[in-house]
């Protein structure tokens, strides 16, 4: 099974891990469990933000295990990326990416389960390269590549959107 393949894979002494989807508690743990012990691991989550793929990492864990898991994630996560394509104006798709890196501000956040400040650290954070989600949708509307209604309707905050088209 899954579980195993990839506790089978830190056997072997990779220096790369890619897991396809962590959906579980046991697959989320172990690499978890790899990054921590050096392991650079790429692994992918069904979620819109990247403040939603950290409370789903945490949420997947007993509420006993909560805080373990939020230490670790804090010490060992590099970064997330989270991408939502866009049909274009030429009628392709286009991502638009929300990109957070694991600074001292954002891993605290994380140990003090404060996740709801990451959307905040994320919009102030440009830079040292995070960008959020409404940013990136605003850049593709003012380059011409999405319309503004293409935006709005996959935006997750559709009025502070507006409010940075505006400005």
């Amino acid at each position: 099974n899954f579980p195993d393949a990839l506790r089978s894979t830190l056997r072997e002494e990779p220096d790369v891990i890619v897991v396809g989807e962590m959906r579980d508690l046991e697959t989320i743990s172990t690499a978890v469990i790899a990054a921590e012990t050096g392991h650079l691991v790429f692994a992918t989550l069904h979620t819109n933000s990247a403040a939603e793929s950290i409370h789903r990492l945490v949420d997947v864990f007993p509420a006993v295990q909560q805080n373990q898991i939020r230490m670790q994630l804090a010490s060992a996560l590099l970064g997330i990326v989270s991408q939502r394509l866009i049909p274009s104006v030429e009628g392709k798709f286009i991502p638009a990416c929300e990109v957070l890196i694991a600074t001292p501000a954002i891993s605290n956040l994380i140990r003090r389960n404060d996740i709801s400040q990451i959307p905040l650290v994320i919009q102030t954070s440009a830079k040292v390269g995070m960008i959020s989600m409404n940013q990136s949708l605003a850049q593709l509307v003012r380059s011409g590549k999405i319309t503004t209604q293409k935006a709005l309707a996959y935006s997750l905050s559709p009025n502070e959107l507006r409010q940075i088209l505006r400005d």
